[in-house]
C-alpha cells in the first residue's frame, strides 16, 4: 500500500509563507525529515517518493493553484493505484484558531475551495485530512486577500509549531491507525 501525503498551497514565490500555503510548508518540512527529493513532476504536481518507516510513501505539490488541487491528485491516485483510504490532505483552515492543528477522518470541503476540487476529483469525502488553523482575518479584510498574505511575527511562531506538529501526525500515522493518531493530536 502507498500513502500519499498532499499539501495544498500555491505554486510560486510570490505564494510562498503564505497562510494559504500552509500544506506545502508541511510536505517540505516530510521531505527534510525523511529525506526525500521534491523533484519529480507529472500530472501537474512535484513530488518525491520512498520508503518511510516500512511504508511506501508519496509526498505531493500540487502545482495547479489551490483551487484546481483535484486537477492533479486524481491522475497521481490513478497511475499509483492509491486508494482514497491511503490520502491524506494537509490544508489550512480559516475556522480554526491559528496554529491549531485537527485531524479527522473526512468530511465536506467547508467552503476550502482547494477541498471542494479535491472532493470533485476524487468523487468522495471520504479521505484524511489534516488542517491547520489560520483564523478569519480582522477589520473587514477581504478572505482572499488575508489567505495570500504573509504571517505577523507572532503567527509565524505558532504556525512553525502548528507545521512541526502536522509532521509528527503525518508520520505517527505511518505507525498506527489514524483513528489512534487522532486522538493522539486533537487534544
Amino acid at each position: 500500500m502507498t500513502k500519499l501525503f498532499v499539501g495544498l498551497g500555491n505554486p510560486g514565490k510570490d505564494y510562498e509563507q503564505t497562510r494559504h500555503n500552509v500544506g506545502f510548508m508541511v510536505i517540505d518540512e516530510l521531505a527534510r525529515r525523511w529525506g526525500l527529493a521534491l523533484n519529480q513532476t507529472k500530472f501537474q504536481g512535484i513530488f518525491a517518493s520512498g520508503i518511510v518507516l516500512g511504508e511506501k510513501v508519496i509526498l505531493c505539490k500540487p502545482l495547479t493553484y489551490m483551487n484546481l488541487s483535484g486537477e492533479c491528485v486524481r491522475p497521481l491516485v490513478d497511475y499509483y493505484g492509491i486508494s482514497v483510504d491511503e490520502v491524506i490532505v494537509i490544508y489550512d483552515d480559516l475556522d480554526l484558531p491559528t496554529g491549531t492543528v485537527r485531524l479527522r477522518p473526512k468530511g465536506s470541503a467547508g467552503g476550502h475551495n482547494g477541498m471542494k476540487s479535491l472532493i470533485h476529483h476524487l468523487k468522495t469525502e471520504q479521505f484524511k485530512r489534516i488542517r491547520i488553523g489560520i483564523d478569519r482575518p480582522k477589520n473587514g479584510m477581504k478572505v482572499s486577500d488575508y489567505v495570500l498574505g504573509r504571517w505577523t511575527a507572532e503567527e509565524k511562531i505558532q504556525i512553525e509549531q502548528a507545521v512541526q506538529k502536522a509532521a509528527d501526525a503525518c508520520e505517527r500515522s505511518l505507525q498506527i491507525p489514524f483513528a489512534q493518531v487522532m486522538n493522539e493530536f486533537n487534544k
